[in-house]
């Protein structure tokens, strides 16, 4: 496969200085990573990053070469549009058409065209967008920060911003897929540009430098902040993001200032590249004022440090420096779309207060390295970092858990994921719905029952491969971007429909992505009463509502134990509303439509392809399956299911397997495809009387 990434804002080299304009920010890490990781794969065959060509000396002479060689399979190639000045991402509209029809004469020029392109940025996309319809590759758009929330965070609807989401929602609707980066971005984000782009939004997680910062490092950037320190043996405060009012950096400046905080740590801001705070963009300026004036205001002065120069060396050291100290890292964002700097501070070890509001959320819930602050209360702020720094075993565990948790974020990774989302766009998969030979219906849980064992995932990815007149889908309660992540993950068969969020949402597959059966949603929201049933949950001791990004248009999530399930589910009869309350793992409780469910979104489908309910067959492994299992006339529960399932396993119709995860359902299977007369498989008495 041969890729071609377009990124047009920015200064994009080899080398990079972050912060060197406005727009070299973020997205330059990303799209050198991605594409670094991507030319280090054996299918690959090439990986190009196509940019625009400027002369500028104070920027560099770097871009001024129409080639850049990396390594033998990686290149930047910049295209002269006509128009030899650096141009800042407002102005570049003006050169857009100009680089567009340069860039299609070189390609037309090549021996040999790249088989997908991936768009960073709207602008990039429109590009891509008439490189399609000139030559017909096919494109891969990613946003990294999307205009709508600016504008909601901000509070700006100026017209530049008006047209800059007009373009995203475009590019969205134009591409062959999207990439998103957080679960924020996939299913909040994007899907605010409308319903008919979530079924193509996949969630490919970027990657990071895991390189530890080398003495060298740490000696360089402790000589990069010692002439702004007085006393530079306090804790650091540590914040890296270009000087843009988005990224919040005065609000850290005001928390800092708040009570003792100010008399036992140091702060260090990087805030991008600088000759002098009154050159660079308009906004750069204004920021770095606004940053001066505050240390000036609070007679901060030798307790703060914003060097003007640094290199990727000193980077790494102040990560080390920072955690050496004892300190913490923050980002205060008012919105971040994703956070690389959170897991970079995460490989050294570094606890990290975040931004309540974006991939944040993703991030620290996952390493479990810090806390999530609301970025508009200094005081949040400023108590969050307070808590850190006193609370030592607390810092600690953060620390640890940030070193351990990061080692699987790679770039890597991210290149496989890629590489499948790309792979299926140019070989979509062969669709049994389309064919019409689908004889059987298979619907499967995901998490532990298709998952668990990476072996037996893969004999069962060749057993669907091999078996055309099964259709194969899942039902999980799992969000489509995230069910679809995971199936990447393990490599396991992309499946002709989703039954997804526990039975209250359904997706088709086809080639651009999915789409939402729309017949299901209007039949399971008939009486539906979400704010009704939110009210009853209020009244419950003992249920805490799930972040909002598990909450659905037919799906209310929370936190709760089993006597909180049950006292709900007394309290929703009593109020003679129609719903159903679905308790599994132990911890998750979710509220759905009382049509909605595993078990009717399995009798839809089977409608839908005209499959009769005898010869559909469904497998699972905990509470949320219960329906599905309970109703499916050929059943599998997998020898690791939850206690709450294993109570159906004595019923004729359920096969309980003598092996785990997808090697269970394997045996199920083949049981049931043998037609053979034997029995399903009993319980033992000991186990039956557990589950019971």
């Amino acid at each position: 496969m041969d890729i071609m990434a377009i990124a047009l804002g920015g200064c994009l080299s080899g080398d990079p200085c972050f912060g060197l304009t406005e727009d070299t920010g973020g997205h330059i890490t990303y799209v050198l990573g991605a594409m670094r990781a991507l030319s280090e794969r054996a299918d690959v065959g090439s990986a190009e990053i196509v940019t625009r060509r400027f002369e500028n000396r104070q920027l560099g002479l770097v871009y001024a070469q129409p080639h850049e060689i990396l390594s033998a399979k990686l290149r930047i190639t910049r295209i002269d549009s006509g128009n030899p000045a650096y141009l800042a991402k407002e102005a570049l509209a003006r050169d857009r058409a100009a680089f567009t029809r340069a860039l299609i004469a070189d390609l037309r020029s090549r021996p040999r065209l790249p088989d997908i392109i991936h768009a960073h940025f709207a602008d990039a996309a429109q590009v891509a967008l008439a490189v399609r319809d000139a030559l017909g590759i096919p494109f891969i758009y990613t946003a990294h920060s999307l205009g709508i929330d600016k504008a909601r965070t901000l509070d700006r609807g100026d017209e530049g911003l008006a047209l800059r989401i007009e373009e995203e929602r475009q590019a969205m609707a134009a591409a062959d897929a999207v990439i998103g980066s957080s679960r924020d971005e996939c299913e909040r984000q994007v899907p605010a540009y409308g319903a008919d782009i979530e079924g193509k939004v996949h969630r490919v997680v970027p990657g990071i430098d895991q390189r530890q910062a080398s003495a060298q490092d740490i000696a360089a950037a402790s000589a990069l902040i010692a002439p702004f320190l007085r006393d530079s043996g306090k804790p650091l405060v540590l914040a890296i993001a270009r000087p843009v009012a988005k990224k919040n950096l005065g609000a850290l400046v005001e928390a800092v200032a708040i009570g003792a905080l100010r008399h036992h740590a140091n702060l260090v801001i990087l805030p991008g590249l600088r000759r002098s705070i009154e050159e660079g963009e308009p906004e750069q300026v204004q920021v770095m004022r606004a940053l001066i004036d505050a240390v000036d205001t609070h007679d901060l002065h030798g307790s703060v440090a914003y060097p003007r120069r640094h290199d990727a060396a000193a980077v790494r050291g102040l990560y080390a420096l920072a955690a050496r100290s004892g300190g913490v890292f923050v980002n205060p964002a008012l919105i971040e779309p994703f956070g690389l700097t959170i897991l970079e501070a995460a490989v050294h070890g570094l606890p990290v207060v975040a931004t309540c509001r974006g991939g944040p959320v993703d991030i620290v819930g996952d390493l479990d390295h810090g806390l999530l602050v609301d970025p508009v209360s200094p005081s949040a702020i400023a108590g969050a970092i307070e808590r850190l720094l006193q609370d030592r075993p607390l810092w600690r565990r953060c620390s640890a858990n940030g070193r351990n948790n990061v080692e699987n974020v790679r770039w890597s990774a991210y290149a496989a994921g890629f590489h499948a989302v790309a792979s299926r766009l140019l070989s979509p998969a062969r669709s049994t719905v389309a064919q019409g030979s689908a004889e059987r219906l298979l619907l499967c849980d995901i998490d532990n029952t298709l998952t668990g064992c990476a072996a037996s995932a893969r004999r069962f990815a060749q057993f669907i491969e091999s078996r055309p007149d099964i259709c194969f889908g899942v039902a999980t309660g799992r969000s489509l971007v995230e069910a679809r992540r995971i199936m990447r993950a393990w490599h396991l068969p992309e499946p002709v429909m989703w039954v997804t969020s526990v039975g209250s949402e359904i997706y088709w597959q086809h080639a651009m992505g999915g789409s939402r059966d729309a017949d299901y949603a209007e039949a399971i929201g008939i009486d539906w009463a979400p704010e009704k049933l939110r009210a009853i949950a209020s009244g419950i001791a003992g249920l805490t509502l799930q972040p909002s990004i598990e909450q659905r248009a037919f799906k209310l999530s929370y936190f709760a134990d089993r006597a909180a399930a049950d006292r709900l589910r007394t309290a929703i009869a009593d109020a003679a509303l129609p719903a159903r309350v679905i308790f599994s793992h132990g911890r998750l409780l979710d509220i759905l439509p009382a049509k909605a469910g595993k078990a009717a979104a399995m009798r839809h489908v089977a409608r839908t392809l005209g499959i009769a309910s005898g010869r559909v067959m469904a497998a699972g492994d905990s509470g949320n399956d219960l329906d599905m299992i309970a109703e499916c006339r050929n059943a599998v529960i997998v020898a690791n299911a939850e206690a709450d399932l294993l109570a159906l396993a004595g019923r004729d119709h359920v096969y309980l397997s003598r092996q785990a995860h997808a090697a269970g359902v394997l045996e199920g299977l083949r049981h049931m495809l043998r037609g053979s007369d034997e029995p399903p498989r009993r319980m033992p008495s000991a186990r039956l009387d557990r589950a019971a």
